[in-house]
Parts: structure tokens; C-alpha cells; sequence
């Protein structure tokens, strides 16, 4: 998440080193995402003038805030995911009366 990988680099990142870091994602998702958070108020953007213009990320104050709230999220889910992939794949398995799976 585009959050989090900011607050590791603990001040700005280049587009580029967020899409590098961000395996999985497009550029036009991360793009979508970052503007949103930046609409929001998660994120600062600065252009830098060069050819081609540089664009660095930041997350602000009530960004970072964010943060714990997210890692703590993230291990819920990498601490629960094996058993709610068992119980989705039990749910599927099933011979379910009601006539679906």
C-alpha cells in the first residue's frame, strides 16, 4: 500500500520509486491512488522542474496517523488469511441444502 511504503522511506519517494516498490500495481492504479490520497489530504506532492519533471510524495500529518492503524490491519490479515482461505474453501466444498455451492 502506497501509505505504507511511504512511511518506511520516512520523507519523499519519486513516482517511480513507489511504483518499484509497489510490485502488482499499474502505474495508472498507483497514479488514481495517489491523487486520491492527495485529494484527501494523506499526501503532499512537489514537482520538481527537470525534463522530464520529477514528482516526489510525502505523506503529511494526518497521513501518518494512518500508519499504525494499517500495520495493524495488514498483520490481522497476514495472521488470519490461512484460516479464511480454509473456510472458504470448506464453504465451496460444501453440499449446501439451499441449493447454491
Amino acid at each position: 500500500m502506497a501509505v505504507l511504503s511511504l512511511a518506511a522511506a520516512e520523507g519523499e519517494l519519486r513516482f517511480t520509486e513507489l511504483k518499484r516498490e509497489m510490485t502488482g500495481v499499474s502505474q495508472k492504479m498507483l497514479a488514481q491512488t495517489l491523487r486520491a490520497l492527495e485529494r484527501d489530504g494523506l499526501v503532499d506532492r512537489r514537482v520538481e522542474a527537470s525534463k522530464p519533471p520529477r514528482v516526489y510524495y510525502r505523506l503529511t500529518g494526518l497521513g501518518a496517523t494512518l500508519v499504525a492503524p494499517l500495520r495493524s490491519l495488514r498483520a490481522w490479515a497476514e495472521q488470519y488469511m490461512p484460516l479464511i482461505q480454509h473456510n472458504c474453501d470448506m464453504f465451496d466444498a460444501a453440499d449446501r441444502p439451499d441449493g447454491h455451492g
